[in-house]
């Protein structure tokens, strides 16, 4: 039950409803108290209402931290690491702010110095362009992780009536180029990791053609995961969260099977480090020079996944298995690979077809 009030010129409103505290506000017109006294209630009695004093009480470093604790803590080390350098330059740039002083505008000062500037860090951070400025998709990626914080700190610790990072318009996705290996680029990669004498590198290329597994999926493999007589890989934690099993065939398992008869037996990892034999191996500098002997441009270590997905995609699979392989949760990731099939998709419009015309 809203009461009105006039002290010294001015209209206090108490709002006194059951099983909810006191909520008051002090207005210079009686017309604006009464507006406000039934918007009040209407909203309190409907769960809408949310005390401006809250978020006047927490800074953005607070939900970081918070939402380090709560909710990061649940995911997959990989996505941990990446969530926490966006996160820390989120906090650098929005840290010391209470929340009702965050608004859509000072996001969007952040996001264009993002864009047009990098992250300002060197180490570890991909950017690009020469001059450090960051990829619509980098950029988008932050803005994401930030209005995802912002969204649990509105629904579920109520510290925010609303999102003003939704507010901030986000880079749209850059779909790309699908880089994939061609026929002869594969053969001319093959005969640079046979050469490179590195007990790994050919196993972990073709390993990664064959199956898609991601890169980090693939280096922290252990043979406990690996099943060389029916020839599967069980994976136990994926950047998804899923256990999946996927098979192994061809020269993928012949290779895995000569590293296991050769393999170290102080680590149960397949690809050890030959320094400390419990972490993985880092195979990106080896990579890179079979790439450069092999005469192949413009390619990442990522790109052996889309050759998997490119090449399963050219031989009748559906996006949806694609997607399975791949550990993906939608189709909207495999939606790339679809014009590597046009025969594939010219048969199916064309059985379908001949189908309506024998009901004549």
């Amino acid at each position: 039950m809203a009461t009105i009030r006039k002290r010294n010129h001015r209209y206090q409103v108490q709002i006194r409803l059951k099983g909810h505290p006191l909520v008051t506000e002090t207005f210079t017109r009686k017309m604006d108290a009464e507006r406000w006294a039934a918007k009040t209630e209407t909203e309190i009695l409907e769960g809408r209402f949310f005390p401006k004093a809250e978020a006047a009480r927490h800074t953005f470093r607070e939900v970081a931290d918070r939402y380090r604790r709560t909710v990061m803590v649940r995911k997959s080390r990989q996505t941990r690491l990446t969530e926490e350098s966006r996160l820390v330059w989120w906090e650098e740039r929005l840290g010391d702010y209470s929340l009702d002083m965050i608004t859509p505008a000072l996001i969007t000062q952040a996001r264009d110095e993002l864009q047009n500037q990098g992250t300002g860090y060197q180490t570890g951070r991909r950017v690009a362009a020469a001059d450090g400025s960051l990829s619509k998709t980098t950029v988008g990626h932050y803005l994401r992780l930030l209005t995802v914080v912002f969204n649990i700190a509105v629904q579920e610790w109520q510290w925010l009536a609303a999102n003003p990072a939704a507010k901030v318009k986000k880079p749209p996705e850059n779909r790309g180029v699908v880089r994939y290996l061609s026929p002869d680029e594969i053969r001319r990669l093959k005969a640079a990791c046979r050469g490179s004498g590195n007990p790994y590198l050919l196993a972990a290329v073709m390993v990664s053609i064959s199956t898609g597994l991601r890169r980090n999926e693939l280096l922290t493999l252990t043979w406990e995961q690996v099943d060389l007589q029916n020839g599967r890989i069980f994976l136990h934690e994926t950047k998804n969260k899923q256990q999946r099993g996927l098979p192994l065939r061809g020269e993928a398992l012949d290779l895995m099977r000569q590293l296991h008869a050769s393999r170290s037996l102080v680590s149960d990892l397949c690809f050890p480090s030959f320094q400390d034999p419990r972490k993985p191996y880092d195979i990106r500098r080896p990579f890179t020079i079979a790439l450069k002997k092999a005469g192949i441009e413009n390619f990442r270590w990522h790109d052996l996944r889309h050759t998997c997905a490119s090449y399963l995609v050219m031989n009748g699979a559906s996006l949806i298995e694609v997607a399975e392989i791949l550990g993906h949760n939608t189709l909207q990731m495999v939606k790339r690979y679809a014009h590597l099939s046009p025969d594939h998709l010219d048969r199916i419009v064309e059985k379908m077809n001949q189908s309506l015309t024998n009901l004549d």
